[in-house]
């Protein structure tokens, strides 16, 4: 007969029945998650439109569609069409992660789920947005989702930061 161990998980106080900021920055950084997982929804679906390009990119910032790139070159067409794929994966599985982290970790006071919650986008912001500016790509129409987007969980995340804050301060008393 082997002995069986148990793990018990450390336990955190739910203080977010009684932390009405941290309860709302901490929802709001969730569906702002969620959000950017719409938006990949809706890059990975124009991907089998007509439509094709990204929302907010069509002739005024290139001048072909999908036709045109399929007709010029087959296998551009398709690797332009996985890149799409790929990307609405990446900004999907980070939007889940962001709500995750602020849902089930923002919420029990972990700041390490909030540092997390916040770098995660930051960094794929940082590395994505660059890009869309030398070459025009900076629409409103394309970018305006994302940015309003962001709007709202800097917002969530000002809300969860300034309760945590708080709290850590009023605990080193």
């Amino acid at each position: 007969m082997s002995a069986m161990a148990s793990i018990t998980a450390p336990t955190t106080s739910a203080p977010a029945a009684t932390d009405s900021r941290l309860r709302w920055g901490s929802g709001i950084m969730a569906v702002a998650g969620l959000g950017f997982v719409g938006y990949a929804v809706l890059f990975f679906v124009r991907n089998f439109t007509d439509s094709f390009l990204e929302l907010g990119i069509g002739h005024n910032e290139v001048n072909v569609g999908k036709d045109e790139i399929q007709a010029f070159s087959p296998e551009l067409y398709d690797y332009i069409s996985h890149l799409h794929i790929a990307v609405s994966g990446f900004i999907a599985a980070t939007g889940l992660a962001v709500a995750a982290l602020a849902w089930f970790g923002v919420r029990r006071r972990l700041m390490w789920a909030w540092v997390t919650a916040v770098a995660a986008p930051v960094l794929g912001l940082a590395v994505a947005l660059p890009a869309h500016y030398p070459n025009d790509f900076d629409t409103a129409g394309h970018l305006g989702l994302i940015y309003a987007d962001t709007a709202l969980f800097v917002v969530g995340a000002m809300l969860a930061l300034a309760s945590l804050r708080e709290r850590s301060e009023r605990s080193a008393v």
